[in-house]
């Protein structure tokens, strides 16, 4: 049996959505109709108007009512009152066919191959208090293993109670130094892992129980590091390998060829990959790097990817860390590339930020009524448009000779904020939503509650007339 949907709209909105409807239920197996709910902007229909004035004999056939996205109220009760199904769709009319399923996948991104270590690079100069409270934000964005990291010629007092309280805490925990007295007082204290053991130090694994990861070294004396792989292999001995990033321009493709190798000659043994060289030491947005640097790690299986936050441009080093493993699995798993998985990774750009073109825009101002300024934004510019007027510009300054918005400095501080953020969704290239908080990935966490007073205080400052 077919899909029958119906869908609820405002009158300004339905020749749109018949529209956007008529272009893909023909393809799909669901009928529809479309019942305009007896307001004239969707968005500010409420539950209790709709049941107010919704004719239970337009829904007799219906298996499913979507309501429009941005309408308030409990749906239970909608649901209550009609007797079918009710769900809330999506804020624009273009992404219907992605939210009835008819494009894209509802993919698994639980899952993910690559652990992240989260270094703590400042600990001796931080309070035990301070760095459980750290740990405890790495570990929300992402970090299964705690790094403590030790600095040279720097007194660590507290190193051994601090791995002893974040054990106390169910940490995973790891310490990074230099000094073989500070990896064996940490190993001792209960640390899982030692960043990092050479050849002169490999004396240790013998002496603790932590697993070592080691490094050559050198990083280009490849041959002489495989010995040492092969003796520990030989040995039976535990442990992690790390063939070491190096800068761009100082070693960096030379470096991703010798993990390359390292995994192609020891198929089972365990790696670590650290990005820091790459991220710390490039000035740019570090997104698109932790994307590409666990793309490789998907590709070549690499087991530990240590991260470091210490520049203020690497602060989401973890977080964004977090996202690009589990997008890399889930490519890898779905045998597709990492496109249309995720939006977290996409901090200033967006899939598909501009949804209607001019001519679109056009036709909806033919149907408005009122006087309330719509925005809107595409590849044009910014465009502003009420039942009087059609106004297109690419700088929001050049708006105040345009509205007529006298003696009304609510409405007016309303329409400078929205209009500024127009012109960043515009510069940018972002999805602008009127009365809706700009998206910045996995860079910027917003909660439900931050949206809805966001939301509040627009509608407090828009004075609807």
């Amino acid at each position: 049996m077919n899909e029958h949907i119906v869908f609820l709209t405002g009158k300004l909105a339905k020749i749109s959505l018949e529209k956007v409807l008529s272009d893909i239920s023909s393809k799909n197996e669901f009928t529809y109709d479309v019942i305009d709910i007896g307001v004239n902007v969707a968005a500010l229909a409420t539950v209790n108007i709709i049941i107010k004035k919704l004719d239970l004999k337009d829904v007799l056939a219906a298996t499913k009512i979507i309501i429009p996205g941005r309408c308030r109220g409990e749906i239970k009760d909608l649901e209550n009152y009609s007797g079918k199904k009710c769900v809330r769709g999506p804020e624009e009319l273009k992404d219907i066919p992605r939210f009835l399923g008819l494009q894209g996948k509802n993919l698994d991104l639980s899952k993910y191959d690559t652990k992240i270590i989260g270094e703590i690079t400042e600990a001796p100069n931080m309070s035990v208090k301070e760095i459980i409270k750290q740990a405890n934000t790495y570990k929300k964005d992402g970090a299964d293993i705690i790094d403590i990291g030790c600095l040279p010629s720097t007194e660590f007092p507290h190193l051994s109670e601090t791995i002893q309280e974040l054990k106390n805490q169910n940490f995973m925990v790891s310490i990074d130094s230099l000094d073989e007295k500070n990896l064996i007082s940490g190993a001792k204290a209960g640390a899982d892992f030692l960043l990092s053991l050479q050849e002169k130090s490999i004396w240790i694994m013998d002496e603790v129980e932590a697993i070592p990861i080691v490094i050559p070294d050198y990083p280009r004396e490849e041959k002489k590091f495989y010995k040492l792989i092969e003796k520990l292999l030989k040995d039976d001995k535990e442990f992690i390998a790390d063939s070491i990033l190096e800068p761009i321009n100082f070693g960096f493709t030379d470096s991703i060829v010798r993990y390359h190798s390292f995994r192609k000659n020891f198929p089972s043994v365990e790696i670590m990959m650290g990005i820091g060289n790459l991220t710390e030491l490039t000035h740019a947005d570090t997104a698109g790097m932790n994307a590409l640097l666990f793309g490789i790690a998907s590709e070549l299986e690499i087991n530990y990817a240590l991260c470091t936050q210490v520049s203020e441009h690497c602060n989401k080093a973890i977080i964004e860390g977090n996202f690009a493993r589990r997008i890399m699995h889930t490519t890898k798993t779905y045998s597709m590339p990492p496109k249309d998985i995720s939006n977290k990774l996409l901090n200033l750009h967006e899939r598909k930020p501009f949804p209607y073109s001019t001519s679109e825009l056009k036709e909806m101002w033919s149907n408005v009524k009122d006087k309330n300024y719509r925005i809107y934004v595409n590849q044009d510019g910014i465009h502003v448009f009420n039942n009087k007027n059609f106004y297109t510009e690419q700088d929001a300054a050049e708006f105040y000779q345009h509205l007529d918005i006298k003696n009304d400095d609510g409405h007016a501080y309303y329409l400078g904020m929205e209009l500024a953020r127009a012109e960043i969704a515009f510069l940018l290239g972002k999805r602008y939503d009127q009365d809706e908080i700009l998206k910045w990935g996995c860079s910027v966490e917003i909660s439900e509650d931050d949206i809805m007073k966001f939301k509040t205080a627009g509608h407090t400052m828009r004075k609807l007339k």
